[in-house]
């Protein structure tokens, strides 16, 4: 399956990414993926390959690129809890100075450079994110309604900016919407609240709490990693893109009902299951 490193033009400079899409000479319906604010490491590009193999072109940009090229910092093979501080000690400076401006300056820019790709079928497009990219890919969907057909957030703080602000993002939003939050991510009473205010937007959506979880129960390379909700997460993700992009070049979600984790993934499932 090929992958591509590529540069995004931006209004600040070249945002290094790579994209990944099927080797069959076709076009294939376009998302973009945010990171978590880890960013870019093997297991996004691990992630990429496997939403790829599904039939869609997967562009994974570098959130960070004005700090330098992913990898911005140093990351551990395993990003365990015992080098999470120093590692967010690093991470937040970059987190803090990317602001809304920036978000929605880039995402014109992501969004511009995914629909003119050879390999990306005309029509409209996904946004999925994990941790801080589930927030963006919200506000990359509320700027773009109509361009944006699906969106998808894990364990991400969407709401955290506060009842106004969440009302201001999603009385803009057109796309369907699935969040999957993790258990402690939000107390209950903020995601009623989350709830209530996509139920008084009128926003087609799906919102959960994946049983058990911590915050970054997705990523393989952290101890929050839980292989039950990864495949929940697959699960939720895959039949949403079906659903929404399916008049561009995707099958009707019939013909592709449940994610079944192809390798490596599956053995990476089974010895996570295994204990070992």
């Amino acid at each position: 399956m090929p992958t591509r490193t590529l540069q995004i033009p931006t209004t600040d400079g070249q945002a290094d990414a790579f994209a990944v899409f099927p080797d069959r000479g076709e076009r294939h319906p376009g998302v973009l993926m945010y990171a978590d604010g880890f960013g870019i490491r093997p297991v996004l590009r691990e992630m990429a390959r496997e939403l790829a193999g599904h039939g869609y072109y997967v562009l994974v940009p570098n959130l960070f690129y004005r700090h330098g090229p992913a990898p911005v910092i140093e990351l551990p093979e395993h990003i365990g809890e015992e080098v999470r501080p120093a590692v967010f000690a690093q991470l937040m400076p970059l987190i803090e100075a990317h602001t809304t401006e920036r978000v929605l300056s880039d995402a014109d820019a992501y969004l511009r450079f995914l629909t003119t790709q050879p390999e990306v079928g005309a029509g409209p497009v996904a946004v999925t994110g994990y941790c801080i990219g589930g927030l963006l890919a919200m506000r990359t969907a509320a700027a773009h309604p109509g361009q944006v057909a699906a969106v998808a957030g894990f364990h991400g703080p969407v709401g955290a900016d506060g009842p106004d602000s969440l009302r201001r993002l999603l009385s803009k939003l057109t796309a369907q919407v699935h969040l999957g939050h993790a258990e402690g991510d939000m107390t209950p009473e903020a995601i009623s609240e989350l709830n209530q205010a996509l139920d008084a937007a009128g926003v087609d959506y799906t919102s959960e709490i994946y049983p058990g979880t911590v915050h970054g129960f997705t990523m393989s390379d952290t101890d929050a990693f839980d292989p039950n909700a990864l495949q929940r997460h697959w699960d939720r993700l895959l039949p949403l893109l079906d659903r929404t992009l399916a008049n561009n070049g995707r099958s009707s979600p019939e013909t592709n009902p449940k994610y079944t984790a192809p390798a490596p993934l599956a053995n990476q499932l089974r010895a996570a299951r295994a204990g070992r």
